[in-house]
């Protein structure tokens, strides 16, 4: 166990925070949050929006694990890991790796996302109220994985259009399209 100490607010409070033009300040403003470390940007920074984007993905993914259960409650569980840690990865700026999600690797999953019928019986399909509550509310997360997606293009791509953060964007296109692969799997049946 990490042995980690609690200081009073005011021991704990920086001394001074940085601006990204490079000023100073002694105090917060309220209209400000941490970058990282005592730096601060204004509240509507591209970065902060997609932070915002990721809380609403977690409460979406933990929302629609209320109404699964067995293998889709499992995947929906390594489904809001990975969104922990693109979080943890785009704070501290370390890179999110590759690895498989939900059993599968990139390749498989594209395979799967656009040929379902030969993998799940199940052909695409337009969600209506007669799927039901979980095919529903799995819909709902992979519209949240987008919008953390629009997000994070907005906020990881530099002054002439190209991404800087190619991973995360990558790994929330994956996580998009496994949540439609459980849309597929639980509309089928299976």
């Amino acid at each position: 166990r990490e042995r980690i100490q609690t200081l009073p607010g005011e021991m704990a409070k920086p001394e001074t925070y940085r601006l990204l033009n490079g000023a100073v300040l002694t105090e917060k403003p309220e209209q400000m949050t941490h970058l990282n470390g005592n730096t601060l940007v204004p509240k509507t920074h591209p970065r902060i929006r997609f932070r915002g984007a990721m809380d609403t993905l977690e409460a979406e993914i933990l929302m629609a694990q209320l109404k699964c259960d067995g293998k889709c409650r499992q995947d929906l569980g390594e489904i809001l890991e990975l969104a922990r840690r693109l979080i943890r990865c785009e704070v501290m700026e370390e890179p999110v790796g590759e690895g498989k999600l939900c059993g599968l690797s990139a390749d498989e999953q594209r395979s799967r996302s656009h040929r379902p019928q030969d993998y799940y019986g199940q052909a695409h399909f337009m969600p209506s109220v007669q799927d039901g509550e979980m095919v529903l509310s799995l819909n709902r997360c992979r519209c949240a994985a987008r919008a953390a997606e629009l997000a994070a293009a907005a906020a990881f791509t530099d002054e002439n259009g190209n991404p800087v953060r190619v991973d995360i964007l990558r790994a929330l296109n994956r996580m998009s399209s496994m949540i439609y692969i459980l849309m597929i799997r639980a509309k089928g049946g299976r």
